[in-house]
């Protein structure tokens, strides 16, 4: 696939609007380099009346007052309207973000329907809307009782980043609509198609007007979006430098803020460890959506008597690495999103030089790839856990192999950087292991393989600058719901 026609408009208040003025954004295919659509940017005060209208639906509406039952039943709405159009859905992400198809039909699409269905038929019949306090003697006040209700927080401004677009805002739309929660949705400037499209999935399955508002743009709106006295909530994924952006502007009216940022996660591999399983994993970090994943593993800490060995066959797997464009069925790895990107991670592995790390394989453009935002596969060697490039997310098909003696060195390197989203271990100890997983400072660590993946049963989210909060399931509906102490005296 090289081309895809789209009409897209904003969303606000239930109906397709064009916005206030004719400014577009030209939205490109990253391995073509063709424009694919032109969508609505909307002005500062489209973004307003979108929350405005959020406000509106919360304080006056029925959304926050329906049952959870209520909710699910659109939810569910939502999801077979989702399904119904998946080809579509796919198309559109290939188009967009420039996944390969395996990519654009599972974690893309699939997998943030299937966290839908689970939100509307696991999660909300069971959730504990209202406990009940046991009664309570006061001297001098006599006896009490009451409930802790969980209650909607309030209007949310949701801001998702361009590697996974429909997954990314979908992974904040579920748990504040299931929580009662009314939201301004803002999609990535160069990857909104995806996310517009979810108007049209809303109006399918009757969501009220205005509970769910969609406006795209770029500065301007997020700013909006994270200082509106209006808005209670903020959810961004992003980069840790946005994100702190974010922080401090939501600060001034005392938002609260749920932030999923970058990082640069390890995988420990012990000398007693799968070495294929290592591998097999260090590979798929590299490689998939280009590296352009924020808990993807590219950066392998192994012992240095396994070192060349984890190298050789490191090196094999990338040799076999297709680059190109996703429409072709050969393509096994495609183009970063920007030529901007492209830039950032150039400019990093230049850096990586510099200070003395070697290129193992990579490094550069791949060959016949005149169009499109392609860099090879890479992988340095030779890395110091001081280097840049054992510190700073790449965002693109980059990874390390630093060597290590004992396990609490592995230790000191994995929780070295600034962050801490993922991880994993590799050891046919399994006692060493869990003990080594303990100690690594990040949300998610995987013990031979093995992990909940991307299942809406475990909680996501990060350590340190990679982010506050957690996702996914009742972890992150928790984070979209107040807690309401309700008391009164005992007869």
């Amino acid at each position: 696939m090289t081309e895809y026609s789209f009409s897209g408009q904003l969303y606000i208040d239930g109906r397709r609007t064009d916005g206030e003025t004719d400014t577009v954004l030209t939205v490109r295919n990253p391995a073509t380099e063709q424009t694919i659509a032109h969508v609505p940017q909307a002005s500062l005060a489209d973004v307003r009346r979108a929350i405005t209208v959020a406000r509106k639906a919360f304080d006056d509406g029925p959304w926050p007052r329906f049952t959870p039952g209520e909710r699910a039943a659109i939810l569910l709405r939502m999801a077979a309207e989702m399904e119904r159009r998946l080809p579509e859905l796919v198309a559109v992400n290939m188009a967009e973000a420039g996944s390969v198809r395996p990519l654009a039909e599972t974690l893309q699409t699939r997998v943030p329907i299937a966290h839908l269905r689970d939100m509307a038929e696991r999660v909300l019949p069971a959730f504990g809307w209202q406990q009940p306090l046991e009664p309570t003697i006061t001297p001098g006040l006599g006896i009490s009782q009451g409930v802790v209700r969980r209650e909607p927080y309030g209007v949310c401004s949701l801001i998702a980043a361009y590697n996974f677009p429909f997954f990314l805002s979908m992974m904040k739309l579920i748990p504040a609509l299931a929580a009662g929660c009314t939201v301004v949705l803002k999609p990535a400037p160069n990857t909104p198609l995806e996310s517009l499209l979810i108007g049209d999935f809303a109006d399918a399955a009757g969501l009220p007007p205005g509970v769910l508002n969609i406006v795209t743009g770029d500065i301007e709106a997020g700013v909006e979006l994270t200082t509106n006295p209006m808005v209670d909530l903020v959810s961004f994924t992003g980069s840790d430098t946005v994100g702190r952006m974010v922080y401090v502007q939501a600060a001034a009216s005392m938002k609260k803020v749920i932030l999923e940022l970058g990082g640069k996660s390890a995988s420990i591999v012990r000398a007693d460890g799968d070495l294929d399983g290592a591998v097999r994993s260090a590979f798929v970090g590299i490689t998939t959506h280009a590296g352009q994943g924020c808990s993807l593993l590219t950066s392998t800490i192994v012992h240095e008597s396994v070192h060349d060995e984890v190298v050789e066959r490191l090196l094999a797997r990338l040799s076999e690495v297709r680059v190109g464009d996703p429409a072709q069925e050969s393509t096994t790895m495609g183009p970063l999103i920007s030529a901007a990107q492209r830039d950032k991670v150039e400019k990093l592995i230049r850096v990586g030089q510099d200070e003395g790390a070697r290129i193992a394989c990579g490094g550069g453009r791949p060959a016949g790839t005149d169009r499109g935002y392609f860099v090879e596969p890479t992988l340095f060697t030779g890395v110091d856990p001081s280097m840049t490039i054992a510190q700073t997310e790449f965002f693109g098909p980059v990874g390390v192999v630093i060597p290590y003696r004992t396990d609490d060195e592995a230790i000191r390197i994995a929780n070295a950087t600034p962050y801490g989203l993922s991880g994993a271990v590799w050891s046919a100890d399994t006692v060493a292991a869990y003990d080594l997983a303990a100690r690594i400072r990040t949300g998610t660590v995987a013990i031979n393989g093995g992990g909940a993946g991307v299942t809406p049963r475990v909680p996501f989210g990060g350590y340190k600058q990679s982010g506050i909060g957690r996702e996914w399931g009742e972890f992150g509906l928790d984070e979209y719901l107040q807690s309401k102490t309700v008391a009164w005296a005992a007869r």
